[in-house]
């Protein structure tokens, strides 16, 4: 099979990568970054592209399967329009060129709240890029919506503080829809989702994700 990733220097994504690049049920591994990762590998090809204008690089976007690890912050992407840009508008043209070029399936990293009706940017956002999807359709179409996740090395002190808050919560039984995630551990779950999961439409929130 033949993966294509975008996302491949994020938080979960650099983890996916190392997944897909270590499974034999992979032959070939393709990434599209803003610039060089200094990784190689015989089964990695890496195109370094800008992001506004994909449709020049559509020649490369072949293969079986996308995983979708793009997203940002607000605070890091500067502004809500940004955001946007990042989170919703590059997947859902990325995602638009691989099923013209008859990509089957598609595995989406979203969020545990997603909903296009949510009166929450974040999680509307993320709710309009699951549609936006589906209208494509994809033969497997399959997204993780875990809750927040723990990333390697974060000097992120909201998400620290909401990770602690939330351990003692769930140490006492409470808010277990929102059990923290180490990205490696969801990166282990996405690689092998096409090959677990059937044609259609799969939807794993948090307690379908610890349990697959």
């Amino acid at each position: 099979m033949k993966a294509l990733l975008i996302g491949a220097t994020g938080s979960t994504g650099k983890f996916l990568l190392n997944e897909l690049i270590q499974d034999d049920d992979y032959t070939s591994v393709t990434i599209f970054v803003r610039r060089p990762t200094g990784r190689t590998h015989p089964k990695l090809s890496e195109h370094v592209v800008d992001f506004s204008n994909l449709s020049q690089y559509s020649e490369h976007i072949t293969g079986d399967v996308l995983f979708s690890c793009l997203g940002t912050t607000l605070k890091e992407a500067g502004s809500k329009e940004k955001q946007w840009e990042i989170d919703f508008e590059i997947p859902a043209t990325f995602a638009a060129i691989a099923r013209q070029n008859r990509v089957n399936s598609i595995v989406l990293v979203s969020s545990s709240d997603a909903s296009p009706k949510s009166r929450i940017f974040y999680s509307r956002m993320k709710g309009e890029l699951e549609t936006a999807i589906a209208e494509l359709d994809f033969g497997q179409y399959i997204i993780f919506r875990p809750g927040p996740l723990l990333r390697e090395g974060s000097d992120r002190t909201g998400e620290k503080i909401l990770v602690k808050t939330l351990g003692f919560f769930n140490g006492i039984g409470l808010l277990k829809n929102y059990k923290p995630l180490p990205t490696e551990v969801l990166a282990m779950k996405l690689a092998k989702a096409p090959w677990k999961l059937p044609q259609g439409t799969s939807v794993l929130k948090l307690q379908e994700i610890a349990a697959f």
